[in-house]
């Protein structure tokens, strides 16, 4: 056997090691979307779990085309959940007119100079 390990050799490993990435990501999309899905019992869970196992490419391949479109529509559920609860937490961006009336009760209370305010308006209106 030859101690040269080429350039293609490389290639083909980090081709190989992708495949084997998305293997495992689609894996455990499969794991967690039949885990997420409330309209199937534990029964019905656990018999997916273990035929994703014991067989893995057939168990995959029957999931995906079984099961794919509510698959879709349980992640997109879980996406818009997240989205909800991110928008909940997340501050109100300042209005334009909120700002310049911040600055203008500055400037009325001697906070801020006339021009300091021109700058700060010009720099809210830019």
């Amino acid at each position: 056997m030859s101690d040269d390990f080429g350039f293609w050799d490389v290639i083909v490993s980090i081709f190989w090691f992708t495949i084997l990435l998305a293997w495992i990501s689609l894996l455990i999309h499969i794991l967690a979307d039949i885990f997420r899905d409330d309209t199937m019992s534990g029964g019905k869970k656990a018999l997916w779990t273990i035929f994703i196992v014991l067989i893995p490419w057939l168990g995959a391949l029957v999931y995906i085309i079984s099961r794919g479109d509510s698959m879709n529509q349980r992640s997109r559920e879980a996406a818009m959940e997240r989205m909800a609860i991110y928008e909940s937490q997340r501050a109100p961006a300042p209005q334009v007119s909120d700002e310049l009336q911040r600055l203008a009760e500055l400037r009325d209370s001697g906070v801020l100079s006339p021009a300091e305010y021109e700058q700060a308006k010009a720099k809210v209106l830019a």
